[in-house]
């Protein structure tokens, strides 16, 4: 295999070079991604399972606050909409209603923020397992030009003087499939576990709307 790839062509050289570094960088975000969902899962999870516990809201708003950046993306969201209700529940001018878009508008605000940090380097992902294949079968067409081009100084061709370049130039179109395929497998895998996150995400900023709208009323 070294002995094909070191006898190709440059350009052919180069376009293994191309999908080899793209390979090791999706791999590098694959597994980045995978702790990341892994770790919003059961942040998610503990925090989920404290605060329908029937825990303080304020104890737990207190220890979000002071540790801001070792909380889950759930606990964030809680952080910021429970943040401004009470801001706006100082204020004795405005209503209910007033209240609530405001703590809506928030946690919909560090949702949208921590979808984007969950989201990065997805489309990379994409980018690689749709294009990789392309990038291979270049460096394969590219190789078999050469390896024709090469039988024209040749008095009779027999498949002897072909198989050697044609060998070496498919190995750009494996190396392409080598790098799409883990990277569309972990795409497709890590945007459904990531929609699931965001339906919990909203799902728990209804709820927990309904509970600040009942104390707002009773405020």
């Amino acid at each position: 295999m070294l002995a094909l790839i070191g006898n190709a062509s440059v350009v052919v050289q180069l376009v293994m070079g191309l999908l080899l570094v793209a390979s090791f960088m999706s791999w590098w975000y694959i597994f980045l991604k995978l702790f990341a969902i892994k770790r919003a899962t059961r942040l998610a999870d503990a925090f989920e399972t404290e605060f329908w516990s029937g825990a303080d809201l304020n104890t737990l708003y207190q220890r979000a606050s002071k540790d801001w950046k070792n909380t889950g993306e759930m606990e964030r969201i809680f952080e910021a909409g429970f943040r401004e209700f009470l801001k706006l529940r100082q204020q004795s001018n405005l209503d209910t209603a007033s209240m609530m878009d405001g703590a809506r508008r928030a946690m919909r605000a560090t949702y949208q923020r921590e979808m984007d940090k969950l989201e990065s380097n997805l489309s990379f992902l994409a980018t690689v397992g749709s294009v990789s294949p392309y990038v291979g079968l270049f460096g394969t067409v590219w190789g078999i030009m050469n390896a024709f081009r090469g039988l024209a100084n040749v008095v009779q061709a027999t498949l002897a003087n072909v198989a050697p370049g044609i060998a070496e130039a498919l190995i750009a179109t494996a190396m392409g499939l080598f790098s799409a395929i883990p990277a569309v497998v972990a795409y497709n895998r890590y945007t459904h576990d990531i929609d699931r996150l965001a339906n919990r995400f909203e799902s728990f900023m209804e709820e927990f709307s309904n509970i600040l709208q009942r104390q707002a009323f009773k405020a």
